[in-house]
């Protein structure tokens, strides 16, 4: 079986999914076999497998750093918020139902044969398992039914990295805090402390990590340094949704809905050189930007209401007759005339969409999940190859209007009345020939000049981002540690921090 190490945090936000995906590419880089996992996520950022399953979106890039195909096994249960007190419950990758939070609480752990067939899976397959935690382990009243912390290192047997964000501040009191918190058993899993995001002088630290180490008993392992690596964000906590672009040439506005998902779908244009990208959670903030984009989110009804509760609904459809928008999934729904939920899916009842593409949307239980290859046949885009994924509730019928693209099968998509267009397919812009023509185009339209550029390779510029994290990593930590703990705990050894 597989050695295995876990990285859990002192908060969410703290960097776990970067330091998994940057150890799941040091060990590729060393010569082994490697996987991400994580048991439990509650995300809204997802993704679909090859095999049309639903994963979350941090471990498919995770498993893109390690060299491999995502693998709904990484990621057995995903929690998808649909409201401050409910999810939509996916297990291996096939919606299992809504949950109140209390609900899922009392039945979490019949899911544990489903999360250890998971891992035992995996780790007959690969020489190292990094294991990601959720939140922190030492949210005191979730510890009898953890399976996805420490409750997760006992059944599994895995030593423990212990991460804190010193980008936010206290991160001495985060770290020593969460040890404190720890039962006596679980602070003996903790082989070492990393200290993450750091800007500075890490000489400054030094006579802190001494007394964190004096105080904890556990050593520290690492200080790694704040990176621009360009890594896909897991959650709504991304610094890019909670600050404006630096200003560029060309002004797109994404309306940071209340449950904005796959957001990532937007990265490639952020990267252009033109594209200035800002989300918008206020009517008053929009202006008169050259593109308003909705973007995907998990609960289309509400967020829809939402929009009209900001009064974003008027000023979205004050720009229409001169501002280009598009909708991407739920944004695209939210486009049409009208959001018809029968069953009760997200809200039962009739409701009245924005009115700037003429179609219908019917909400039911079944769940679209499927890869696709399309090319864009609504001008001005016409010719651009797209690659992406749906994942949607509910089928939507245009009338009066030409498709947005069509799949390799033949079948169309989307919708696109004047400068409004409308999409099912996430992921429209990482082949890079999307954003080519609609940068050209939106300068056209302002009478500017921009740069010409060619596509760019996403998945090759994936990769680079992918060396750069590991090698900020690697300098960083004392990896020669991380592997002596995995080889000690592997063979039943009593590494030092077991001790303590």
């Amino acid at each position: 079986m597989a050695k295995c190490i876990m990285v859990q945090g002192t908060m969410s936000g703290a960097g776990k999914s970067l330091l998994v995906t940057a150890l799941c590419r040091i060990f590729l880089q060393d010569g082994w076999r490697v996987a991400p996992f994580k048991s439990q996520n509650m995300a809204l950022n997802s993704y679909v497998t090859p095999d049309g399953l639903e994963m979350g979106r941090a471990q498919a890039a995770q498993a893109e750093a390690a060299g491999l195909t995502c693998d709904v096994r990484m990621n057995p249960i995903l929690l998808k918020p649909s409201s401050d007190m409910g999810s939509q419950l996916i297990v291996n990758g096939e919606v299992r139902g809504h949950y109140e939070a209390r609900d899922y609480f009392r039945m979490k752990r019949s899911l544990i044969p489903d999360i250890l067939a998971a891992y035992h899976s995996l780790a007959a397959e690969n020489d190292i398992i990094v294991i990601e935690g959720a939140g922190s382990p030492a949210e005191i009243n979730l510890r009898a039914d953890d399976i996805v912390n420490m409750g997760l290192a006992e059944l599994v047997d895995a030593p423990v990295l212990l991460v804190g964000d010193i980008d936010r501040g206290g991160v001495f009191a985060q770290l020593y805090g969460t040890v404190a918190l720890l039962q006596r058993e679980e602070r003996k899993r903790v082989i070492g402390t990393i200290i993450n995001k750091f800007r500075g002088d890490v000489s400054l630290l030094e006579p802190g990590l001494q007394q964190l180490e004096d105080l904890t008993g556990v050593p520290v392992l690492g200080v790694v340094p704040y990176t621009n690596a360009d890594i896909d964000d897991e959650d709504s906590l991304s610094p890019r949704l909670q600050q404006n672009a630096a200003a560029k040439a060309i002004d797109i506005a994404v309306i940071r809905l209340p449950h904005i998902s796959n957001f990532t779908d937007f990265s490639p244009l952020e990267e252009h050189p033109a594209l200035g990208v800002r989300y918008v959670s206020d009517a008053s903030q929009l202006g008169r930007p050259d593109l308003i984009i909705l973007p995907g989110t998990k609960s289309t009804i509400p967020d829809l209401l939402w929009l009209r509760e900001t009064r974003l609904a008027d000023a979205i459809k004050a720009c229409a007759d001169v501002t280009p928008i598009l909708g991407v999934c739920g944004g695209y729904q939210m486009l049409g005339q009208t959001l018809r939920d029968p069953d009760g899916t997200e809200r039962k009842g009739s409701f009245e969409g924005l009115g700037l593409l003429p179609c219908e949307t019917v909400f039911s239980t079944q769940k679209t999940r499927t890869r696709r290859r399309a090319t864009v046949v609504s001008e001005p885009f016409s010719g651009a190859a797209i690659e992406g994924y749906e994942i949607h509730m509910g089928r939507t019928e245009r009338s009066d209007a030409e498709p947005f693209c069509r799949f390799s099968d033949g079948s169309a998509d989307g919708a696109v009345r004047g400068n409004v267009f409308g999409t099912y397919l996430h992921g429209l812009f990482d082949t890079g020939e999307l954003t080519v023509k609609l940068a050209s185009w939106l300068a056209a339209r302002k009478g500017i000049d921009i740069p010409a550029a060619a596509p760019s390779d996403r998945a090759a510029y994936r990769q680079r981002q992918y060396d750069l994290l590991a090698d900020a990593v690697r300098q960083s930590i004392d990896l020669n540690a991380i592997y002596k703990a995995m080889e000690e705990f592997d063979h039943g050894g009593t590494p030092t921090a077991r001790r303590h």
